[in-house]
């Protein structure tokens, strides 16, 4: 499979190019700043220069058209506003899958977060409270489209190496932490499976072998 990943330079992004690249997979991993090409290009995908908020829409479609699945993995970051809440983690979202929708790249992956889909807590701070709110309404956008998606919420994320054992199951599971390198090992274990399309799961550390884990989601 050829897949594109946004927010290619990001912490997951790049623990999850080498698995895939490992697996046989073509990565177009986009970029925005030129100088994270070197790193991309480290894990075995390929770096594309495309800034996936103010990308022309012929340029984005471009880089999706010819691909079999599409990974959103891009997110604002520590330090951002509200502003770019919306516009990274909630515009970036709907920008990739009507791209998607386009040009024909039925499969999805989105990463949200544990907390989406419920209001923040009250008196949480307000980029919180954004962050939340984008992510619940990236993931609503991406259920009205006519694709295989999966939406997959992990915990807090921890940069521990991975253990390979987790709880995956549609919500609501208890709160937990997740390292980021499991959440790539699920993301690629997720992409070929047909019986998790339409699915919301969450993800924390658990008892369960990754491969387990996503065997299970059938039953």
């Amino acid at each position: 499979m050829r897949i594109v990943i946004a927010g290619g330079h990001g912490k997951i992004a790049l623990l999850l190019a080498p698995v895939l690249t490992a697996n046989g997979h073509e990565v177009a991993a986009l970029i925005r700043n030129p100088e994270h090409a070197d790193e991309v290009r480290v894990t075995g995908a390929e770096p594309v220069l495309c800034d996936l908020e103010h990308a022309a829409t012929d340029e984005l479609a471009d880089v999706v058209e010819g691909c079999d699945a599409a990974t959103f993995a891009a997110g604002a970051g520590q330090g951002s506003g509200v502003e770019r809440k919306y516009t990274v983690d909630l515009g970036g979202s709907v920008r990739l899958a009507e791209t998607a929708e386009r040009t024909g790249v039925r499969r999805f992956l989105q990463i949200s977060t544990m907390g989406a889909g419920a209001s923040p807590a009250p008196g949480s701070d307000e980029v919180w409270a954004a962050y939340i709110d984008a992510k619940t309404e990236a993931e609503n956008d991406l259920r009205s489209r006519a694709l295989d998606w999966t939406i997959l919420r992990p915990g807090r994320l921890v940069d521990a190496p991975g253990t390979g054992l987790v709880t995956l199951a549609p919500p609501p599971v208890e709160r937990g932490e997740v390292p980021r390198a499991d959440v790539a090992a699920v993301l690629a274990g997720l992409l070929p499976a047909a019986h998790t399309f339409e699915l919301t799961l969450e993800l924390v550390s658990g008892s369960d072998p990754i491969s387990q884990a996503i065997a299970q989601l059938a039953e």
